[in-house]
């Protein structure tokens, strides 16, 4: 089960997540070469992931801003992409270009942290942009509870497109994470569950000012969850009717 579009038009080009998604995609390609040689590819993550254990030992700091750029695989890079692109879009428009960006490698710094603090020790490199992702999700969460998202689900030999609210596809996402990261193969699974935890609640600790200032509860009584743009906004069935004016 994983989302593949939201009904939620920005009223502006998304330009720094375009950007951001350049960004990864030309750093992967500029080390693709290196997965042929495991042990060139392992040197370089040693320079530029994330290793906490040598953090600890004051080393490898820029790690926690560059592994946020860097990906294991085209699956790992592919997923991460995906999921800026489908909700990138709106809390840039919420946020505009530049403080945007801001809170997009915040939340990646603050999810890096949060991921050293569980397990500081820990030798193994981390990659990913899951961690600032997750914080444009746990953002996402605040300001559009209710915008439909259509998920993918396979059943086998089965496909089905399920448009079901964001709130329902992102709680469901954080309590996987929840689960893998007090789950018995947290450590071990590869996947830097307390990362996503602490990128999702980064992200919605920062953009908890822009929410209360249009208006915090009384912002979703007067959209319903709803996205604000009367083209994003869907009853089960029909279209609800466009109000007021666009922004």
């Amino acid at each position: 089960m994983f989302p593949i579009r939201d009904h939620n038009p920005s009223g502006r080009t998304p330009y720094v997540t375009y950007g951001l998604i350049v960004a990864n995609i030309v750093i992967f390609i500029s080390y693709w070469g290196l997965f042929r040689d495991p042990r060139a590819l392992n040197a370089f993550f040693i320079d530029w992931a994330l290793i906490p254990a040598l953090v600890t030992e004051g080393y490898g700091l820029r790690g926690l801003l560059t592994s946020m750029f860097l990906h294991g695989g085209l699956t790992h890079l592919a997923g991460n992409m995906l999921f800026l692109f489908i909700f990138g879009d709106n809390i840039e428009d919420a946020l505009g270009h530049v403080k945007y960006l801001g809170f997009y490698l915040a939340s990646g710094l603050i999810a890096a942290l949060v991921h050293y603090l569980s397990a500081p020790m820990s030798p193994v490199p981390t990659v990913g942009a899951s961690g600032a992702i997750a914080g444009v999700m746990g953002a996402y969460l605040l300001m559009f509870p209710k915008a439909r998202v259509d998920i993918l689900v396979i059943l086998i030999v089965i496909f089905k497109i399920i448009p079901v609210p964001a709130w329902i596809m992102l709680a469901v996402w954080f309590a996987l994470q929840l689960f893998g990261g007090f789950g018995p193969a947290g450590d071990g699974s590869g996947v830097a569950y307390w990362a996503h935890l602490g990128g999702f609640v980064a992200g919605m600790a920062l953009i908890a000012p822009t929410w209360l200032r249009r208006g915090g509860p009384a912002f979703w009584s007067r959209t319903h969850g709803h996205p604000p743009h009367p083209e994003g906004r869907y009853t089960d069935t029909t279209r609800i009717p466009r109000i007021g004016r666009r922004r």
